[in-house]
Formats: structure tokens, C-alpha cells, sequence
């Protein structure tokens, strides 16, 4: 067998490449699969292929012992099972010792969202008078008109938005593409800032990414989430605004409003309908607290 670094960067190449999975998704089972190879280290466990099911127990009874949440476990479950399954189709290993471990169900939460009235208040305290306030405006406002993910915001370049036809070109998640709408609000505001500040930003910097940052470098994820949350405490006392609130405002209020859930999933960008799904609960959620605050008899 080959020394386990090659093993498992050929396995992360086959998830670029054949699997079509970001980095940031690569990232994350790199450092699960190296967690894993401190366990069997711990254990004295010498190759791959003598891990047996009692280990695959025991290494997820540790994960329970850290107080981990249900979800890290489970996605630290699924990545050891891709894995093992990989090393299967090589001729690795004969079995996979996680094929039977069952994964821990995830906990149900319900999106966070915000009411279209605390919507209205955070765009109207964005002062517009700089470069950098109309870029906030722009930001928040596609955001919100197109539910895209933050990765996929600071991914976007100057030739994905259409302005005609008011549509953006989104490279979403395992490089599936997808084209979403966008409305007037968003329109005015990114036209805006493109004409009118971006250039002021960049500074020479060479690049087409629509968001930049004070020096002119592209946006970061991380940079969003910095923005959404002092624009956040600008216009409210409390509480907190994670960039995801607003992929969730646009799904759940597009729902309430009447719009049907394969074109919500389409246009998030969902793989399967499932994930769609969880949108219809806190819908339904709602209309059971307006039932319960408005009918005599509830």
C-alpha cells in the first residue's frame, strides 16, 4: 500500500475532480480524515485496511465524548465512509469498517429570518455618501433579491450580471451553474456602485470580481460577514445578522408570497428538493403564531 499522505491526497484529487466539490468542502474532510489518523495512531493501528467496525465505534463514541454537535458528527461520520468507500474501489482495503455505522439524525432547526419591515430598516440605515456605502447597499441588497450564497456573492464577476435582462450567472456549489433574477431595488443599487464607486475602490488592482474590499481585492467571505455585522448594529440594538439570514429571508418570503417550492429550490440552487423543504416549516410555523395571536379560540 502506498504511505497514507499519497493515499489521501489522491483521494482529495478525486473529490475535485471527479466529484466536482469545492475547496472549502475538500478543506473539511481533509482535516477529518487527519483527525481520524491521530485516532488510529492513538490506537496503534498501523494500516488502513486492519481498522475494523469495533474501531469505526469507538473513534465515534470519542466524537460523542467532545460534546461535538450532531451535524460535525455526522459529516465526520459521512466523510470516513466516502473515504473508506474510495479506498474500496482503489483495492485498498477489502471493507469498510463505517458502512454500518449509522449516523446520528441532525437536529431540526428552523432558519433564522428577517421580517420584511426589519429588512426595510437595515437598507434604509446604509449611508450611501461613500464608495464604501453604496458597495454596502449593492451588497446587501443582491443578497437579499437573490438568495445566492455568500461564497457565490464574492465569487461573482462583472460579466455574470446581466442588467437587461436583470439576471446574475451564479457558480454555485460543485460547479453547477444557474441563473438568478434579481428586482429593481437591487438593480438601482448595483448599478450604482458599479458606475459610480467600484473604480474608486480598486485602485488599479486587476481583477473583475463584482465586491472589493477598502484596498480593492476581492471580497471574502469572511469580509461579508464583517459588513453585514456592523451594518446590523448600525440599525438595531440587539440581536445579531449572519450573512445566511438573508438566503433564508428570500426563500421563506418568497414562499409566504405564493411562490411554488420547485422554483425556490431552483433558484437557491439546492440539490435535491429536501433542502428546500425545511423553508415550509418555518412558514407553516408563522402561520401557527398568527393563528394563535388572532383567533378568539385558539
Amino acid at each position: 500500500m502506498q504511505n497514507r499522505d499519497q493515499i489521501v491526497l489522491n483521494f482529495l484529487q478525486y473529490l475535485q475532480l471527479e466529484k466536482n466539490y469545492s475547496d472549502y468542502t475538500v478543506e473539511f474532510y481533509h482535516k477529518d480524515i487527519d483527525e481520524f489518523f491521530m485516532f488510529i495512531s492513538e490506537q496503534s493501528i498501523e494500516d488502513l485496511h486492519t481498522v475494523s467496525y469495533f474501531d469505526a465505534r469507538l473513534y465515534l463514541t470519542r466524537l460523542y465524548d467532545k460534546n461535538l454537535a450532531k451535524k460535525s458528527i455526522a459529516r465526520k461520520t459521512s466523510c470516513l465512509r466516502s473515504f473508506y468507500k474510495w479506498l474500496m474501489r482503489e483495492q485498498y482495503v477489502q471493507e469498510n469498517p463505517f458502512a454500518l455505522v449509522s449516523l446520528p439524525k441532525k437536529e431540526q432547526r428552523l432558519p433564522q429570518f428577517l421580517y420584511e419591515e426589519e429588512l426595510e430598516t437595515l437598507f434604509k440605515s446604509v449611508k450611501t455618501d461613500t464608495s464604501l456605502g453604496k458597495r454596502d447597499l449593492a451588497l446587501v441588497e443582491l443578497l437579499y433579491a437573490t438568495g445566492i450564497r455568500v461564497s457565490e456573492c464574492c465569487g461573482l464577476q462583472l460579466k455574470d450580471v446581466d442588467f437587461s435582462l436583470e439576471t446574475i450567472l451564479v457558480h454555485g456549489k460543485g460547479k453547477k451553474d444557474r441563473y438568478v433574477p434579481f428586482g429593481k431595488y437591487a438593480s438601482q443599487a448595483l448599478h450604482t456602485y458599479i458606475s459610480s464607486a467600484r473604480n474608486d475602490l480598486v485602485k488599479g488592482v486587476k481583477h473583475d470580481c463584482v465586491f472589493v474590499n477598502y484596498r480593492g481585492e476581492p471580497l471574502t467571505v469572511r469580509g461579508v460577514r464583517y459588513i453585514l455585522t456592523r451594518m446590523f448594529n448600525n440599525a438595531c440594538s440587539d440581536g445579531s445578522l449572519h450573512p445566511h439570514m438573508l438566503r433564508h429571508s428570500f426563500a421563506t418570503h418568497l414562499l409566504n408570497n405564493g411562490a411554488d417550492l420547485r422554483s425556490v429550490q431552483e433558484l437557491l440552487g439546492h440539490s435535491n428538493i429536501s433542502s428546500t423543504q425545511i423553508y415550509t416549516h418555518v412558514t407553516k410555523e408563522q402561520l401557527r403564531k398568527v393563528y394563535q395571536s388572532s383567533h378568539p379560540r385558539a
